[in-house]
């Protein structure tokens, strides 16, 4: 922590030293990569920053495309002008190579996917060693956190086709998100149809698998429209272990006087069977979804946020006879902010405002509750592009049942020379128990209504080395020292069971230290990455107890992947992926993927465990083994825009 203290230290007085001279670095002209208006916090133009630095009206500098952020700022930024680590992963290049947005998230090894049913069914994410619950899911920014319980953060009513790009934001974020963004925060973006068109699939695979997709957008001068279907069904790989989803996205974009305005709609319906989810029973769940969200420009300063989330979870203990057991959870979110960017000069801007937050639940098992939340924040940003920049913020969340929670963040990042940066930051997170945490209860589960809020201190440190997008390489440490992590814990001294219950309880420290790495390399249509992560911590579970969630964790995981352009046209994919988790085993898995796109047509062949290996991302959760999809899709397409 003190080494990374004192690089930000350095930073100040390396950057002040020299703010006065020439700047001997030339940034190539930026093309930036579209990124649409009212996704970022602030909601504003997507013209990179660069751009204000850089002369390109001579001729001399070569363009390049830059990757452009809206997560971990305050107005979008090229990636590289980002100082924290942050991955930006584009789904639409090549989409035929990939079945769901799953399978994006599997290429970035700082995210451990603990599944319990393939396709987004059910699905725990996790960062740096986290927990489930120490991660935050938003929508185009707006918050996607299920007050019930995290097990359904990733339940989004969001067909892939919909998505543009997913921004992983590894590190502490409360300061830009509020609550649960203490190991990390994973933003799904979507932007206006690249064209008008409609476009209708259907695939098929083993275990039963039969998937349809819809879509249909519709592009004029200020107005844009894109509604996405998409329904995957599978009898199961094993019995109790089918599934039905269907999920439905409309993206409504309009230009006016006041600026870009977006509305969306979502709509999600999944039932499944869940043998083995939660204990050793033939279970079945069914869970729905909607959202409605709006962001709406103000002019060219201030941005209005509003979004609204409910959903409902059955759980049944045994499928063929609900009599023995049975949850219902109905649980509602509001949120709208405001907020305001005032550029102070050429290379600052102050950004503010304020957030509110209402969250209720309604169940028959964890009762009636609901909370409410609300909170202010300012961030002063300094950006001298191409020598150094720096960003210093606080935010105050005030509740109504747990006082307030202050979260600072101060970030830095100093060019070396052209291509090499060094960054560093320091935050402090925090996160609400959920009702699960605080109410649930059953013959083997306990919680604990006096739960202490979780919070948290990250630090990160890392150097960068960026040619032109062309070789790209990236080394980052961190730490993250966690005050009353929540886990479920049992005596070690006996079996779980009705007189030994998990039971919910505050853990009083636990920090994780690690290193992530990565290389890429893009040489005409191919594509090659390494990437690595490393936590640890030198704390076990409790003694004499033994642990749910908290020491879950992937002590080592990596990802080696492939994407390209084969001869006639035919686009293919690649990716072996390592994982070990805390006191286990590791284990390899490998997927690939083709495809080749005709004039109104296309096909695609999907190949997922391709070596067929028997493992469990949950502890007594199966896994399907080696499944094969293939597929087609009809189009009509306009002009792109």
């Amino acid at each position: 922590m003190k080494a990374i203290l004192v690089v930000l230290l350095f930073f100040q007085t390396y950057a002040w030293s020299r703010e006065g001279e020439a700047d001997a670095q030339e940034t190539p002209c930026p093309q930036v990569a579209s990124s649409q208006v009212g996704q970022s916090p602030a909601g504003q133009s997507t013209q990179s920053p660069n751009a204000a630095s850089t002369n390109c009206d001579n001729g001399k500098i070569p363009a390049r495309k830059e990757t452009v952020a809206v997560t971990g700022t305050f107005i979008p930024a090229p990636v590289q002008n980002i100082d924290r680590s942050i991955t930006v992963i584009d789904t639409r290049e090549q989409p035929l190579l990939y079945t769901h947005w799953v399978d994006y998230l599997q290429l970035d090894p700082s995210i451990d996917l603990q599944e319990r049913a393939p396709n987004g069914v059910q699905a725990d994410l996790t960062i740096r060693g986290s927990t489930f619950e120490q991660t935050l899911v938003l929508l185009n920014g707006l918050r996607m956190d299920d007050v019930q319980t995290s097990h359904h953060d990733l339940d989004l009513p969001l067909p892939t086709g919909a998505l543009a790009r997913i921004e992983v934001l590894p590190g502490a974020g409360s300061m830009l998100y509020g609550s649960d963004a203490m190991a990390g925060t994973v933003n799904f973006i979507t932007a206006p149809p690249q064209y008008s068109e409609a476009q209708a699939g259907a695939a098929i695979g083993n275990f039963g698998i039969n998937q349809e997709t819809f879509s249909a957008g519709f592009v004029a001068s200020r107005l844009d429209e894109e509604l996405d279907v998409a329904r995957d069904f599978s009898t199961g790989f094993m019995p109790d272990r089918d599934y039905r989803s269907l999920t439905i996205f409309s993206n409504t974009g309009a230009r006016t006087a006041l600026g870009r305005s977006l509305i969306m709609l979502g709509l999600g319906d999944k039932p499944f069977g869940a043998n083995d989810f939660y204990g050793d029973y033939p279970e079945w769940e069914r869970t729905k979804s909607w959202f409605a969200g709006l962001k709406q420009d103000l002019g060219k300063k201030t941005e209005f946020d509003f979004g609204y989330r409910r959903h409902t979870d059955e759980f049944i203990l045994v499928r063929d006879d609900p009599s023995v057991y049975e949850n219902n959870h109905i649980d509602q979110s509001w949120q709208g902010a405001v907020r305001r960017t005032e550029q102070l000069g050429q290379n600052s801007n102050l950004f503010y405002g304020g957030e509110g937050f209402y969250e209720s639940v309604h169940s028959n098992n964890l009762g009636d509750h609901r909370r409410t939340h609300s909170a202010g924040y300012i961030d002063y940003d300094v950006r001298a592009f191409g020598r150094f920049s720096f960003s210093l913020g606080a935010r105050e969340e005030v509740f109504d049942t747990n006082g307030s929670k202050f979260s600072p963040y101060l970030t830095g990042g100093v060019w070396l020379k052209p291509g090499w940066k060094l960054k560093a930051s320091a935050s402090r997170a925090f996160r609400l128990p959920s009702y699960t945490d605080l109410y649930y209860k059953d013959p083997v589960n306990l919680s604990n209504p006096n739960l202490l809020p979780e919070t948290s201190w990250g630090y990160e440190g890392g150097l960068l080395w960026d040619q032109g997008g062309r070789y790209k390489a990236e080394v980052t440490v961190f730490e993250r020292r966690d005050t009353n992590d929540i886990d479920w814990v049992a005596l070690k001294s006996s079996p779980v069971s009705e007189n030994n219950p998990y039971q919910v309880e505050n853990i009083a420290s636990l920090n994780f230290t690690g290193a992530e790495a990565s290389f890429g390399v893009r040489l005409h249509d191919q594509r090659i990455e390494v990437a690595y992560t490393r936590a640890y911590s030198a704390q076990g579970p409790l003694p004499g107890f033994v642990s749910e969630y908290a020491f879950r964790y992937p002590s080592h995981d990596a990802v080696v992947s492939w994407q390209g352009i084969l001869p006639g046209k035919v686009v293919a994919r690649s990716r072996i992926g390592v994982v070990q988790r805390y006191a286990t085993d590791p284990y390899a898995l490998w997927d690939a993927s083709v495809g080749r796109e005709f004039k109104m047509m296309d096909a695609h062949l999907a190949f997922s465990n391709l070596t067929n290996t028997g493992y469990q991302e949950i502890p007594g959760v199966a896994m399907p083994g080696r499944s094969v999809i293939f597929g087609m899709d009809v189009f009509v397409r306009g002009k792109k825009r």
